[in-house]
C-alpha cells in the first residue's frame, strides 16, 4: 500500500472510532452528528526520518496538563529538522513507566487558528537512534473532544514560530 493511502486508511479508523465505538471520546450526541475530523491534505514533506540527539542524561521534566494537574516525562533528546527553509528543532519526551512510547506535544503558527488551541501530538516509532517524524499524524489530544481527558500541554521547547499544516485541524462540532 502507498504512503498516501496509509495515511487515508488511519484517517477513516479513527473517524469510523469516534463516530462508532463505545470508547469514543465523543459524548454520545456529537457521534450522531459526527461526520469526520477535519484535516490538512498529505504532504509527503513533512514526513521526515530524522537522528535524535540524545541528552548525556534524560532529565524528567513536569507537563501541566488540561486538569490543572503535573505529569512527569523524560525528556529524551531533540530531532532537528528543516521546515519552510528554516531549521527546527522539536523535543522528544517518554513517559517515566514505559521506555518505548515516545511522542512530541507541540505548538505551532497553526495553534488556536487552524489547529487546537493547546497543541498537537505525535506518537513516534524509533529505529535504531531515528524517529520516523511524520507531521501528517500529528493529532489533537482527546481533551480537544472532551473535558473528560487530561492532557499534558507542550513545553515551551515545542513551541514552534513555523505552520505545521498537516495532520488534524479544528474539531468540527462543539464539546
Amino acid at each position: 500500500m502507498s504512503y498516501k493511502k496509509d495515511i487515508e486508511l488511519h484517517r477513516v479508523n479513527k473517524d469510523k472510532y469516534f463516530k462508532e465505538s463505545h470508547h469514543s471520546p465523543l459524548k454520545h450526541h456529537l457521534q450522531h452528528e459526527f461526520t469526520g475530523l477535519d484535516y490538512y491534505p498529505i504532504d509527503e514533506n513533512l514526513k521526515f526520518e530524522v537522528e535524535l540527539t540524545p541528552f548525556d542524561k534524560p532529565e524528567v521534566v513536569q507537563m501541566e496538563t488540561s486538569d490543572n494537574n503535573i505529569r512527569d516525562y523524560f525528556n529524551i533528546g531533540y530531532l532537528k529538522f528543516e521546515i519552510e527553509g528554516e531549521e527546527a528543532k522539536i523535543h522528544v519526551y517518554r513517559p517515566l513507566d514505559d521506555p518505548h512510547q515516545y511522542f512530541i506535544p507541540f505548538r505551532d503558527a497553526t495553534s488556536a487558528v487552524e489547529t487546537y488551541g493547546a497543541g498537537r501530538y505525535i506518537d513516534l516509532e524509533k529505529h535504531g537512534n531515528h524517529f520516523n517524524l511524520d507531521f501528517n499524524l500529528a493529532y489533537s489530544p482527546m481533551c480537544a473532544y472532551s473535558e473528560n481527558f487530561s492532557c499534558p500541554f507542550p513545553p515551551l521547547e515545542n513551541h514552534l514560530k513555523v505552520s505545521i499544516k498537516a495532520g488534524e485541524k479544528n474539531f468540527p462540532l462543539e464539546i
